[in-house]
């Protein structure tokens, strides 16, 4: 199993903002082989202010991400993905995770 994650840090008072995009975005996963789940995780307030995110999602292999990266579907989803200017206070960040232990 592989874990992808992507953190953003949201500027304050864009959060209903940034969560209005992913709500009503076409995310394209369904059907993608290997893929098997979706989070978008609130965390909490990030230095100099504004708020923690994460996506997160569950993939059979890391292949199966890798491949969902290059596909037409990842390009559809991201096509429309962009958050009005001002919404983030820094780059979204990738973390990639092979998943070693499941209890």
């Amino acid at each position: 199993m592989f874990i992808a994650m992507n953190r953003f840090h949201v500027a304050p008072g864009r959060e209903e903002d940034f969560e209005s995009l992913w709500r009503n975005r076409d995310s394209y996963l369904d059907g993608v082989p290997g893929f098997q789940e979706f989070h978008l995780l609130r965390g909490g307030e990030v230095e100099g202010g504004g708020t923690l995110y994460s996506s997160h999602t569950i993939w059979a292999t890391r292949q199966a991400f890798e491949d969902w990266t290059n596909s037409e579907a990842f390009k559809q989803a991201h096509a429309d993905a962009r958050a009005p200017k001002g919404t983030y206070l820094s780059h979204p960040r990738l973390e990639g995770f092979d998943v070693i232990l499941t209890l």
